[in-house]
């Protein structure tokens, strides 16, 4: 009896380590697939500024942005209300890694384009990858006629260029923050003070609050400012709320414009000191 005991002990143990033996096997011979990290933040922008999401292969979007005066105007301008800003703009994707814009804003009846470029992307699994980058350009032409006539500007002279670095991370589901790193260059400058070069860093985040709901804020630091004007690092909080293929964004901000090379460089409202400008972004997604 014992020894059929031992034999039956000695045979589950080697069942067991041929089993284990198979099992490493697999492991190895199965491809480790990675997973892109998606959804990092809801929509194509934080809140003034790009997001880290690009449009899907063959997307086109139609992006309206509204902003209005400032809150502490009074009843008299309906807190604002009765001034206004406002961009449209035609967002399509070449492929999911790269998106190109044309828009149009009544502000200075100013011109834009850009492309944005998904170089990396967040991962997780064997191969992960810590956060995702894409670059950013822009240019943008200003056709207002408020020079003397006597002295009016060139083409090139109405031109402004932006470049930026977007690197983000979704730390968890709830989570996310991305740092922009951005330089400016404007052609024409009101005196010859002004920088032509003008470099910043963003910071913007985005708190997931239920599933189609996020609390979002970004902040642009100016490492060098126009003389000019008193110029004021632009600040924005927001809320994101999805609704099927629109996302829809209430903003608060002390800039009442809405492409970089103005919103970054040309604000001068105080945010503290009720400066503060209503706006929306909406989109819809073909």
């Amino acid at each position: 009896m014992k020894k059929i005991i031992c034999t039956l002990f000695i045979f589950g143990l080697s069942l067991q380590y041929s089993a284990q033996d198979l099992l490493d096997i697999l492991d190895k011979e199965t491809p480790q697939v990675d997973q892109i990290v998606t959804a990092t933040f809801k929509g194509t922008r934080i809140l003034n500024g790009h997001s880290i999401e690009n449009r899907k292969d063959k997307e086109l979007e139609f992006l309206i942005s509204h902003r209005f005066g400032r809150v502490n105007l009074g009843f008299d301008e309906l807190f604002g209300l009765d001034q206004s800003n406002i961009r449209f703009a035609l967002e399509y994707g070449l492929n999911d890694d790269l998106t190109i814009g044309l828009g149009r804003s009544s502000f200075e009846k100013t011109y834009d384009s850009f492309l944005k470029y998904s170089v990396l992307k967040q991962k997780k699994g064997a191969n992960s990858f810590p956060f995702a980058v894409s670059l950013f350009g822009s240019i943008a032409l200003k056709t207002i006629k408020d020079f003397d006539p006597s002295d009016k500007r060139t083409f090139a002279e109405s031109l402004f260029y932006v470049g930026q670095v977007l690197i983000a991370r979704k730390v968890s589901s709830s989570f996310s923050f991305q740092l922009t790193p951005t330089y400016v260059h404007r052609n024409t400058v009101r005196i010859n003070e002004d920088p032509h070069d003008i470099f910043a860093l963003g910071l913007g985040t985005r708190i997931k609050l239920n599933k189609r709901v996020s609390f979002n804020s970004e902040y642009f630091l100016n490492f060098n400012e126009s003389k000019s004007i008193n110029a004021r690092n632009s600040l924005a909080l927001g809320i994101d709320i999805e609704t099927g293929g629109h996302v829809f964004q209430l903003i608060l901000s002390n800039a009442i414009t809405m492409i970089e090379k103005s919103f970054i460089t040309e604000s001068t409202d105080n945010f503290f000191e009720g400066d503060i400008h209503f706006g929306f972004n909406i989109s819809r997604t073909f």
